[in-house]
């Protein structure tokens, strides 16, 4: 099982980031990839998921229309692009892959596998 994450860093807000999370073919194929993230001194939430069956994205409130989920499948990769960056968008970014329950894909304990976390720092 391998996740990476990528694509962290520090940007104005108003900004753009794309991040990057690379998942080996076994742990790609056949698995809904989500992610996650987590504020300083807040619980980790949900963001954004891709079902693995039809594609079907579903994303939190707070970044609908800001944030865009896609997957390369010959790269297995899940990208989450990142427009119109806020202060509050701030956090460590997790990608999770293998959904246990597809009706509790926004519940961070529904996912098997975890990436190790990238940084985005959005300054006011």
């Amino acid at each position: 099982v391998q996740l990476q994450a990528s694509g962290g860093g520090l940007v104005q807000a108003g900004g753009s980031l794309r991040l990057s999370c690379g998942l080996s073919r076994r742990t790609f194929t056949g698995n809904t990839v989500a992610w996650f993230r987590q504020a300083p001194g807040k619980e980790r939430e949900f963001v954004a998921t891709i079902l693995w069956v039809g594609g079907t994205r579903y994303y939190a409130d707070p970044v609908k229309g800001r944030f865009t989920i896609s997957r390369d499948d010959g790269k297995s990769t899940v990208y989450l692009e990142m427009n119109n960056l806020e202060p509050e968008d701030t956090a460590v970014y997790y990608c999770a892959a293998r959904l246990l329950s597809t009706s509790r894909y926004y519940q961070s304990d529904m996912y098997a596998h975890w990436g190790q976390g990238t940084l985005v720092t959005v300054s006011s």
